[in-house]
Parts: C-alpha cells; structure tokens; sequence
C-alpha cells in the first residue's frame, strides 16, 4: 500500500472523529433529544466514517481521497467556528 494512502487515511479517520463528535453533540442539543438518538447518530456518523477510511484506502483514486480530506477539513473548521 502506497504511502500517501495510509496518510490519507489517517487523517480521515482523524477528522471524521472530530465530526462524530460533533454529530453527537449537535443531535443532544436537539429539543426532545433522547440518548438513544444520540447513540444511533453517532453509530452511523461512525459507520459512514469507517466506509470512507476503508474506500480510501483501497478503492478511491488518489484525487478523490485527497478531496475527502479537503472536505473534511473544511467541514470540521466551519463547524468548530459556528458552534
């Protein structure tokens, strides 16, 4: 495996942490929120997180994987800024 992959990989994984947090917290701040909505948020926010590392990391081309970096990253500063 191409180093650059596992680079990506890692920092997809690192920020798609910080916005499973985020969806977390976001859905408990929600009116009439319970802990289960909030686990089942996080559960496929984490889901859909570990998808995305796994098709990096093996099937996307390298600009799409860098692209879901970008992406990332700029989800994460945006939502960290408006919260």
């Amino acid at each position: 495996m191409e180093a650059w992959r596992v680079i990506a990989g890692v920092l997809i994984a690192a920020g798609g942490i910080l916005l499973v947090l985020q969806t977390m917290a976001f859905t408990r701040e929600r009116k009439g929120s319970t802990g289960g909505t909030v686990a089942l948020a996080g559960l496929i926010a984490f889901v859909v997180l570990l998808l995305l590392c796994v098709l990096s990391l093996t099937v996307f081309p390298g600009i799409v994987v860098w692209g879901l970096v970008l992406i990332l990253a700029l989800t994460s500063i945006v939502l960290l800024h408006t919260s």
